[in-house]
């Protein structure tokens, strides 16, 4: 009998490779949020400080992530069948609404400054914006790739979270220098850019939400995820069609169930034999497929 891949050691699980890129997001996270705050503040930029609060949003998304993919690596249990899976979807779902919240925060900071004068921000706010949009840019895309490596909807989000903070920073950097290029009268330029970007936020979160609340409730895979399982099943040996052809995501991995059809004048156990074939076949093409239930079917007689 082969060894299953649900069964495989804890410290191989696909979604523990997500835990480094996290944990280095969540350094640096802290340290650009207490720059940022400082520079903000002693800079007089309402935009900077909305930024670090987008920057602190991003380290209690980073930490419950990293929750969520440790849960999500335990391996099957008496009370979980089926594995801790679900835990990284719904990772995702509280990340993306704390994505949400941060956006609504900075709205409600930047129309406060937009209706409250203020002091122009200071010209040095500018070389930390920079600062920030290149490391948090390259934080993106480190996390991005290893979200597809392993596809991870949690790291994912985490890592749509590093964008936002860069489009924040970016639509900060525009707005203050609008506010010291154009003088008196310009000053809430920097609290119009927080503004915009926070709407920018918004969407990013609800983009987000989408996919995670339809892993939670086991919506289908992407229909070429279906293809390629049909399209392996069919090539073995013995297969002559199938039927129904069921996929479900659970965290990192996904299950499957299968009806293949054989001739109906084999015996059960050559019928068993084909079935491990299909199973074989289709979690070696697919390294994530967690377990393919194969239900043999008689094949009508032609």
């Amino acid at each position: 009998m082969d060894v299953s891949f649900r069964n495989r050691p804890y410290q191989s699980h696909p979604a523990l490779s997500g835990l480094r890129a996290t944990m280095m997001g969540i350094v640096v996270n802290t340290l650009l949020a207490g720059t940022k705050a400082i520079a903000g503040i002693l800079g007089h930029s309402h935009a900077l400080i909305a930024d670090a609060i987008e920057s602190t949003a991003d380290i209690i998304g980073s930490l419950i992530v990293l929750s969520g993919l440790k849960i999500a690596a335990l391996p099957p249990d008496v009370d979980h069948p089926y594995g801790h899976g679900k835990a990284e979807p719904l990772t995702a779902l509280v990340v993306a609404l704390t994505l949400g919240v941060a956006a609504v925060s900075i709205a409600i900071q930047s129309i406060r400054g937009i209706l409250v004068p203020h002091q122009a921000p200071a010209p040095f706010t500018l070389v930390v914006l920079v600062v920030v949009v290149a490391i948090k840019e390259g934080l993106f895309r480190v996390v991005s790739r290893v979200s597809e490596s392993i596809a991870s909807t949690a790291l994912k989000t985490d890592a749509w979270h590093h964008r936002s903070d860069a489009i924040t920073s970016a639509a900060a950097f525009l707005g203050i220098s609008i506010a010291l290029i154009g003088g008196r009268g310009y000053e809430s330029a920097d609290d119009w850019a927080a503004l915009f970007a926070s709407f920018i936020i918004a969407y990013n979160a609800y983009r987000l939400l989408r996919p995670a609340v339809s892993e939670v409730m086991d919506a289908a895979p992407p229909a070429s995820v279906e293809m390629s399982v049909r399209s392996v099943a069919s090539a073995v040996d013995e297969v002559t069609g199938l039927e129904k052809c069921l996929i479900r995501k659970v965290g990192v991995e996904y299950y499957v169930d299968l009806h293949v059809l054989v001739d109906g004048n084999i015996s059960v156990r050559h019928g068993h034999e084909v079935a491990h074939r299909v199973k074989d076949a289709i979690r070696a093409a697919h390294p994530q497929v967690t377990d393919v239930m194969v239900h043999v079917e008689p094949a009508e007689a032609g």
